[in-house]
């Protein structure tokens, strides 16, 4: 299961994954940062929606001894030790895990984009 190739494409905020076996697969930013299997994300036995994460970028990664990469994202998110049988999952299963949140995201009323503000909370004074 351990990779021969790991790299990070920048422009395209993507991961490049080639495995010994010649299992190999692109993974966007995206798609690692809702399945980071951090705890921030996988909770303890009961994962935690990622939403609004559709322009997070990859910016680093660092490798882990032999058996993983640390993924460092630009929203902050740097916990999730993504192992070589994680990574390699993710690629095999990439289509159904990939629905899968889809799915999740639809039945919460979730968005994949970030929420944005600008709209100022308040009240009318005259009704206090």
């Amino acid at each position: 299961m351990n990779p021969t190739e790991i790299n990070l494409h920048k422009k395209s905020n993507t991961l490049e994954v080639t495995f010994k076996d010649g299992t190999s697969g692109t993974l966007s930013a995206e798609f690692l940062r809702v399945n980071s299997p951090s705890a921030e994300v996988q909770g303890h036995g009961n994962p935690i929606l990622q939403t609004g994460k559709r322009h997070v970028r990859l910016t680093g990664l660092e490798p882990i001894g032999n058996y993983a990469v640390r993924l460092i994202f630009d929203d902050g998110h740097d916990s999730g030790l993504f192992h070589w049988e994680t990574l390699y999952t993710f690629i095999r299963d990439h289509d159904a895990l990939w629905q899968d949140y889809l799915d999740r995201l639809q039945a919460a009323g979730a968005s994949r984009d970030p929420v944005t503000g600008g709209g100022a909370v308040g009240f009318d004074p005259g009704s206090a």
